[in-house]
């Protein structure tokens, strides 16, 4: 069984209040909606008060080529991912003595807000002194399920090699795809909604966690399902366009999750032997104000469940699938779990797909 047993986190440094991002939001589409009063309440209503994006919000302004912002998020990325990572094997909180980059086997890198081939991970080999026979998987396209899906193919890594040690790197540089010539409802509503983030998270096999462990309970990672919805790629994610990423984002997905995602849970938990009564946290990917609602009344969950997803979201906004690994975090820091809570971690994304994991809090013993 996997374990998930410390993670890293780096932001970037231009702060901007959900009040700022308004005013910007109104200067860019003012000449393109009448009624931008009422759009803009978006801003205020999602319970979000600051994000955190690469570039000062002056340069969103102008029109940028899509090599220009590409080229930023290769440096950026590069960046804030060995910075995450960096924060992920020595983070104190989480590991009673670092983790040597030489004994990573497997890197898993996620991303679907910049292009680069090599990929990032291969430019990682060459910035933090990993072993030259790392095994690395890139995974694009992903989206905001993206976070979800790494910790998922990492465990099945680990439940075929049981003493590996691996990394799930997920960077969203989000804001970079930004396009001030879209003036469609959807380009509006992200601007109120999506953030840049970049995190680092480690799992491992028994023996390592506890070697390594400093917490008192570590969350096991007991199985995976992966859902893809029939005929629904209009639901999320990008258009591409001479100038770059052009989202798709529909108006529909509170209501989808509604009507689709407690069947997927149900099953999914039924299978392992569990029901929805038995959760004690839920760690969600907070897409926004409304999916959490959409997750607090499909699954009859309480607001404390939510509680570090809803965090999250008021400091950092949607930083795609890097939010969820956030959430990780923020649990694993903030709050308690005792031997034998059981949680479920979960994201959607395009395709329109569900990721989940079912998580079992253990007491090692070193």
């Amino acid at each position: 069984m996997a374990y998930i047993l410390s993670v890293g986190t780096s932001l970037p440094k231009n702060h901007v209040d959900q009040q700022t991002a308004a005013e910007f939001a109104r200067s860019q589409f003012k000449r393109s909606f009448k009624d931008i009063d009422r759009l803009l309440r978006a801003f205020h209503n999602g319970e979000m008060q600051s994000r955190q994006f690469v570039q000062p919000i002056e340069w969103y302004q102008k029109h940028h080529s899509f090599e220009e912002k590409n080229n930023i998020y290769l440096e950026k990325a590069l960046a804030h991912a060995k910075e995450a990572i960096i924060h992920c094997l020595h983070e104190t909180t989480f590991l009673t003595k670092p983790i040597p980059y030489e004994e990573i086997d497997a890197l898993f890198f996620i991303s679907s807000t910049g292009l680069s081939t090599p990929s990032l991970d291969a430019k990682l080999m060459n910035v933090l002194p990993f072993s030259p026979y790392t095994k690395r998987v890139p995974i694009w396209g992903l989206g905001c399920g993206g976070g979800a899906a790494g910790l998922s193919r990492a465990y099945e890594y680990i439940r075929a090699y049981p003493e590996a040690k691996v990394l799930v790197v997920a960077c969203e540089l989000c804001s970079l795809t930004f396009q001030p010539q879209d003036q469609s409802k959807s380009n509006l509503i992200g601007t109120s909604l999506f953030g840049d983030g970049t995190a680092a998270v480690l799992l491992t096999g028994e023996k390592a966690a506890s070697d390594y462990t400093q917490l008192k309970t570590v969350p096991k990672v007991l199985g995976t399902q992966s859902v893809t919805m029939k005929d629904s790629e209009d639901v999320m994610g990008w258009e591409f366009t001479s100038d770059g990423f052009q989202v798709i984002f529909s108006r529909d997905i509170p209501s989808i999750i509604s009507g689709w995602l407690q069947e997927q849970v149900d099953q999914f938990l039924h299978q392992l032997g569990f029901s929805t009564d038995d959760l004690s946290v839920f760690l969600a990917h907070p897409g926004g104000k409304k999916v959490i609602d959409a997750y607090l009344e499909s699954l009859s969950l309480q607001e404390d469940q939510l509680f570090s997803s809803k965090e999250v979201l008021k400091h950092h906004g949607n930083m795609s699938s890097a939010t969820v690994l956030y959430v990780i975090k923020h649990f694993l820091e903030h709050q308690t779990a005792d031997p034998g809570d059981v949680g479920l971690c979960g994201a959607l994304g395009p395709g329109f797909s569900s990721e989940l994991l079912l998580m079992k809090w253990e007491e090692m013993s070193s």
